[in-house]
């Protein structure tokens, strides 16, 4: 089961916001094996923007820890078709039009969850389940990674 991150997951795993959801995002991405994670772009330039921005990383420190990410999990791209399917998610189910496209990248990747604190857990979009991965109860989708 292939599985894409949103942005919060790693920046909660570069230590910004509390301890508790770094812990967790660690613990998380200790369980996912690598070749099952995809990173959808539009996240890395996202978490650029949180390290140099909202945590105040020179961009040499928020740069090696994007690279740093983008060499341990495959990448996907934006298309064109995902982004015509996040305008329709958009338009259809009232998301962000960022976070539609990080949706419609997964899916296009044919990945099976999205992990994300930001959207609807358990939305579907495509085939990809979006899974907050910092419930109280754990998704039984995770639970398959033990």
């Amino acid at each position: 089961m292939r599985v894409a991150l949103d942005t919060n997951i790693l920046a909660y795993a570069e230590g910004i916001g509390d301890k508790a959801r770094h812990q967790a995002s660690l613990e998380l991405l200790r369980r996912l094996p690598p070749a099952l994670v995809v990173l959808p772009a539009q996240c890395l330039g996202e978490l650029f923007r949180v390290l140099t921005g909202k945590a105040h990383w020179s961009a040499p420190a928020a740069r090696a820890a994007v690279l740093g990410w983008a060499d341990a999990y495959a990448t996907a791209d934006s298309t064109w078709p995902a982004f015509q399917s996040a305008m329709d998610a958009a338009s259809s189910h009232k998301l962000h039009i960022w976070d539609a496209l990080i949706l419609a990248v997964a899916a296009e990747q044919r990945c099976r969850i999205l992990l994300s604190e930001d959207m609807r857990h358990e939305f579907t979009w495509r085939g990809t389940t979006v899974v907050n991965p910092y419930m109280e109860t754990e998704h039984r989708f995770l639970q398959s990674f033990l």
